[in-house]
């Protein structure tokens, strides 16, 4: 078995480590047993999303953003097939807020691809912290850091997760990312899946069952201790200023 992993514009789209998405990627599959192979694609080269089983875009900068969407808007309908095929993807950020139909800034407005019913609109302040959160996906919470000024509103589409600490996509619906087919849009930085195992083995698994069957794909478990470990640290720590915020608000009451 081989997955062959996209990282579309490293070199405009890499905030915060997200580089360490695609590190994380190969080695769980290489522990496994699975050859990874990784493409890295710079703006000017000509993308075949059918030699693809994973696509990761990252976040990065609104000029960075705006360089980006005009050379996506070239080949939009491939990558919307490949999206309507259940081809994986993780978004990030700026990579996240491409998928859908523009971002308002203050210096115009930046047209998205139209994947995914949503938008996002810059407003006042940016959204600063750790963050974690609480997904119907998975055991363990998702943890990650946040860094964004746009506010995304993603309608009726499902969230990545309920915020449990932090702001999440626009710092009023308490909720995080998006799920749409296979792909997982977010502003969970850090990078996101060597403190995530579950949602880097969900990418894994979901990557696998397109290419090779459902019924053909076993993927065996980690021991995932240290990951684990970095997962609760995170969790740990905000729960406990959560539950020091509440016994200063109930003092108050």
């Amino acid at each position: 078995m081989k997955i062959v992993i996209g990282h579309l514009f490293p070199d405009l789209l890499n905030l915060y480590g997200d580089r360490g998405n695609i590190q994380c990627m190969v080695q769980r599959l290489k522990w496994r047993g699975i050859d990874a192979q990784v493409k890295t694609f710079s703006i000017e080269e000509e993308i075949n999303f059918n030699e693809l089983d994973i696509v990761l875009l990252g976040g990065g900068s609104d000029r960075e953003q705006m360089l980006v969407c005009n050379r996506l808007k070239e080949i939009k309908d491939q990558f919307k097939n490949y999206v309507e095929e259940n081809g994986v993807v993780l978004a990030i950020c700026g990579g996240y807020q491409l998928l859908g139909k523009y971002y308002e800034t203050d210096q115009g407005k930046i047209e998205g691809l139209d994947i995914i019913d949503m938008y996002t609109v810059q407003e006042k302040g940016r959204l600063i912290n750790n963050i974690f959160l609480k997904s119907e996906l998975f055991d363990m919470p998702i943890v990650g850091f946040e860094n964004h000024g746009g506010r995304t509103y993603i309608n009726d589409n499902k969230p990545l997760g309920k915020v449990v600490f932090g702001k999440g996509n626009n710092g009023k619906s308490g909720y995080e990312g998006v799920v749409y087919k296979n792909v997982v849009g977010t502003y969970l930085h850090g990078p996101l899946l060597p403190k995530n195992p579950q949602l880097c083995d969900y990418l894994l698994k979901n990557a696998l069952e397109r290419k090779y069957g459902r019924e053909n794909i076993n993927l065996e478990p980690l021991p995932d201790t240290e990951e684990k470990e970095a997962n609760k640290y995170i969790v740990d720590r905000y729960s406990d200023k959560i539950e020091n915020f509440k016994e200063k608000i109930r003092k108050l009451i």
